[in-house]
């Protein structure tokens, strides 16, 4: 099941749809880094600035995968 939540980015305001054990995984990675969810996604986002096509919902799915890999 896709869930969309609305999430607050240096000061603009986004939605991001993933499937519920992939917010479950965001919130445990930003939990272990002791930082907000918003702070992480704002990483995530920054990150991302290199594929300017990659959508912020595909690019979260990309950190989380590759965070669990290494």
């Amino acid at each position: 099941m896709i869930v969309k939540r609305s999430i607050t980015i240096k000061k603009h305001s986004t939605s991001i749809s993933l499937e519920t054990p992939f917010w479950v995984s965001l919130n445990e990675i930003a939990s272990s880094r002791k930082m907000s969810l918003a702070s992480l996604v704002s990483e995530i986002d920054e990150r991302r600035s290199t594929h300017p096509k990659l959508g912020l919902s595909s690019a979260v799915r990309i950190f989380i995968l590759e965070y669990y890999k290494n």
